[in-house]
């Protein structure tokens, strides 16, 4: 049980809101010295993982790109579109890219979307213009929506990676039940990935309703 301690840790550190990365590599070096690993082997894990998964510094040869597209008014063109298309609402579009982001995620395209290439630039916008359709928003309003488009990429992309067979989380899992003894197989755990999923794009899509809802009562309380 001891080995569960790391997860108390973070539990801890993010409540008293201390810095994620800190929290992060003490949960993991507290993990690993419980399991039995000394603190260089800790440490070796921790290095090879880097140099194993450099590939996530990609994200910062993308960023430059999202800004020139921005500048050259990517933003503006993407809300002129959904003001055109009277039929679409906030709900609609994020309902939509919950879909296509869980989707892509279980097929491993995990990389394809984000919300650095995704969510600021398109689909945030979008969902604001969607809703200046029927007039001004306030400033609270806005956050709000941003916030949703935000929260919908992470939940669209956690329960969705799991159902991919060769996901870093369903290895972990696979590695771990050898470990306490038991022999399951990648697809097995995939498998049982996917009710979780469902039930995520349920609950997740009852709140972008009840948010288009609430920003429909909104509208109607301004007039």
């Amino acid at each position: 049980m001891l080995v569960l301690s790391g997860i108390a840790i973070v539990i801890l550190g993010f409540a008293l809101r201390l810095n994620p990365l800190a929290v992060v590599a003490v949960a993991g070096i507290v993990t690993g010295l419980a399991g039995g690993s000394s603190l260089t082997g800790v440490i070796e894990s921790f290095g090879r993982a880097f140099a194993e998964n450099r590939y996530v510094g990609i994200v910062w040869l993308v960023l430059p790109v999202i800004g020139l597209l921005e500048r050259a008014g990517l933003r503006e063109r993407v809300q002129a579109l959904i003001t055109a298309l009277h039929e679409v609402t906030t709900a609609r579009v994020l309902l939509a890219y919950l879909l296509l982001r869980q989707i892509t995620s279980a097929l491993g395209l995990n990389a394809l979307f984000g919300q650095a290439q995704m969510i600021r630039p398109l689909i945030a916008p979008m969902a604001e213009a969607a809703e200046e359709q029927h007039g001004p928003i306030a400033a609270a309003t806005r956050m709000q929506i941003r916030a949703y488009a935000a929260a919908t990429d992470n939940i669209g992309l956690f329960f969705g990676e799991d159902v991919f067979i060769a996901i870093g989380s369903v290895l972990l899992m696979k590695g771990f039940l050898e470990q306490s003894g038991y022999s399951v197989a990648p697809l097995d755990l995939a498998r049982w990935a996917i009710p979780t999923a469902l039930a995520a794009f349920v609950i997740h899509g009852a709140r972008l309703l009840l948010l288009g809802r609430r920003l429909k009562s909104a509208r109607a309380q301004a007039r």
